[in-house]
């Protein structure tokens, strides 16, 4: 059974137990995909990470020689059709080209944009005209693009944007006005894709040339991170446009910028995936050098209890991104790319809106973590730029602010929700009232005996946390109705509720498939560091689900609510600390981050 024939609905995990025959984990990839990722990781350790100081000094002709290198080698092409130059890849082995890039410091982000949101609107919202005319030269990077949506004005509020699109007398040229901020590639891209409204209306997507008269950039930002990116303003004065570079249709470029942003957020938390290896391997070859005490601090147990922690988030984030790559997989394969497939490509990418956004939270919060607790390995050595561990902190925190901050993406995965309930595209009412039903009579608390099959005391309490969430997430909506978006905090915490369970659940399934697949044994590091973070989010679990029910309930109601809640979340305690002693030995051992038992 093939995860395209299984493919959930968005945001259907919340209501439904998920079979983990129907989830790609990366125990999946296959040798083709394999290849990919050892050419991209070849290609970065001998071309790239050499030039790394030049790169974080703004080496505009470097980095575009480089792209031009990765070009040659197919590296921008994985998701252009083979018609227009490029590999057609499956989405699984362009995130690996994404995740092995990230090596290259800021020339993954150089890359990222170029071949993400800077060349997918064309991909896959073009005409066939503009497919030919662009993605050939995109491809081999003979031209270098930029996406153009934030400015000065407006980041999260993308639908506030003040720059304005007139059609000319003659009909043939729109012209252009307004600022564009933050703008990756800006220095040396040659096709921008920008958004404008039409008339001051009508929000639309066009492609740009950097050649079109009155277009310019302003002066390079200096960032925190990132430094080896350029990041300017783009500037638009009366810039003629050409109609049949309108992108999509007139009025119709939020579905552009909004499904571009839901694979950004995709992409992203490849992104961190990569990173967080990286600061994992790092840590681990410093602690076994690094000597305090006469011995290496390696053996020191709270160094290997933040190496088993920086691991299992990495873990965890790994599988419930590649978990939803094989959803973007499923969803996208069909679309005839060599085609204008506008209508078909937003409705195929919006379908999991809810987990990309999960996506890109959590990978984001949990390369922060990592790269974090790398730094505090590495001690004062950590804050210091020879160290690798110190770009990688300060290169990481971007991620929380692009593609939609974290905010914005936490308000977005409860509502969305909520709103697709009330479209009928989920059974969320019905699921509440089955509920209901169900927590109004007896209810036994959880069983804490003693497992009998492969983590089912695991299996219980994701169970329990989806019930936890209905019980919330039901009482703050019955409340406030359709006012319950403008309660945030209340929206946070189901939105926290909603990414530790699809964290959950990702790390459970894949655990399970890997047993099933090559034996208990091979699994058990998988096995191990699900245990422990079931535990280690638990407490998490019931704090969320009662700040809404004490937000929204009193009296009596929230008495009975508390009581449910309690027994709903008793559970058998494990011993953490043994269990993640384990887990820093096997990555000690690995000398890098695994997932395999040797």
């Amino acid at each position: 059974m093939s995860v395209q024939d299984t493919m959930p609905k968005g945001g259907q995990f919340i209501l439904e137990e998920a079979d983990y025959n129907s989830v790609f984990t990366p125990e999946d990839f296959s040798e083709e995909q394999q290849m990919i990722a050892r050419m991209t990781r070849d290609f970065i350790e001998g071309e790239v990470a050499p030039k790394s100081e030049e790169i974080e000094k703004l080496d505009y002709e470097l980095t575009v020689k480089l792209l031009r290198q990765a070009g040659e080698l197919g590296l921008l092409g994985a998701d252009v059709p083979e018609i227009y130059g490029g590999a057609a890849l499956d989405k699984i082995s362009s995130s690996l080209i994404g995740e092995y890039m990230v090596r290259g410091g800021s020339f993954s982000l150089s890359h990222g944009a170029h071949v993400g949101i800077g060349t997918l609107p064309i991909v896959f919202f073009g005409t066939p005209e503009q497919k030919a005319k662009y993605l050939p030269q995109l491809v081999t990077g003979e031209k270098i693009s930029a996406y153009c949506l934030t400015e000065p004005a407006s980041g999260s509020d993308a639908l506030g944007a003040r720059a304005t699109a007139v059609l000319n007398e003659a009909g043939t040229h729109y012209v252009l006005n307004g600022t564009k901020q933050f703008i990756t590639n800006a220095g040396f891209a040659d096709v921008f894709i920008v958004y404008a409204k039409i008339d001051g209306e009508h929000f639309s997507a066009f492609i740009i040339e950097k050649e079109f008269p009155g277009v310019s950039t302003g002066a390079e930002e200096k960032k925190m991170g990132i430094k080896g990116s350029s990041t300017r303003p783009l500037i638009l004065d009366n810039v003629e446009v050409p109609v049949e570079n309108l992108l999509g249709e007139a009025g119709k470029g939020h579905k552009i910028a909004f499904n571009i942003l839901n694979i950004g957020r995709y992409k992203l938390g490849v992104g961190a995936i990569g990173a967080s290896k990286w600061a994992i391997e790092l840590a681990t070859e410093y602690a076994k050098e690094r000597k305090q005490f006469k011995t290496e601090i390696i053996n020191f147990p709270l160094i290997q209890n933040k190496l088993a922690d920086m691991a299992i988030r990495t873990y965890v984030n790994e599988s419930l991104t590649y978990r939803t790559g094989g959803y973007l997989e499923a969803a996208t394969q069909h679309l005839n790319l060599e085609k204008n497939v506008f209508n078909e490509a937003a409705k195929a990418i919006e379908e999991h809106a809810i987990e990309y956004s999960i996506v890109k939270v959590f990978g984001s919060e949990a390369l922060d973590f990592v790269a974090d607790e790398g730094v505090q390995i590495h001690g004062g050595y950590g804050y210091i730029s020879e160290y690798k561990i110190e770009q990688i902190y300060r290169d990481s925190r971007i991620n929380r602010i692009f593609e939609g901050t974290n905010e914005i993406n936490r308000l977005l995965i409860p509502s969305t929700l909520l709103k697709r309930a009330m479209q009928g595209r989920l059974p969320l009412m019905q699921k509440l009232q089955t509920l209901q039903k169900e927590l109004t009579g007896y209810m036994p608390p959880m069983d804490i005996s003693e497992p009998t099959e492969l983590l089912e005391a695991e299996s219980k309490m994701l169970e329990a946390a989806k019930k936890l969430f209905l019980m919330a997430g039901g009482t703050a909506v019955q409340k406030y109705m359709q006012k319950v978006a403008q309660e945030q905090e209340i929206l946070e915490s189901l939105s926290n509720l909603m990414i530790t369970i699809y964290a959950l659940e990702s790390a459970l399934l894949r655990a399970k498939k890997t047993a099933d697949r090559r034996g208990e044994a091979a699994a058990q590091l998988q096995i191990d560091m699900t245990r422990a973070y079931f535990q280690e989010v638990w407490s998490d679990v019931e704090k969320w689900a009662k700040g809404v029910l004490v937000a929204t309930s009193e009296g009596d109601v929230l008495r009975t609510q508390l009581s449910i809640v309690k027994k709903l979340v008793r559970i058998q305690p494990l011993n953490t600390i043994t269990l993640k002693r384990g887990i820093a030995r096997r990555i000690i051992e690995a000398e890098q981050y695994t997932t395999a038992m040797k």
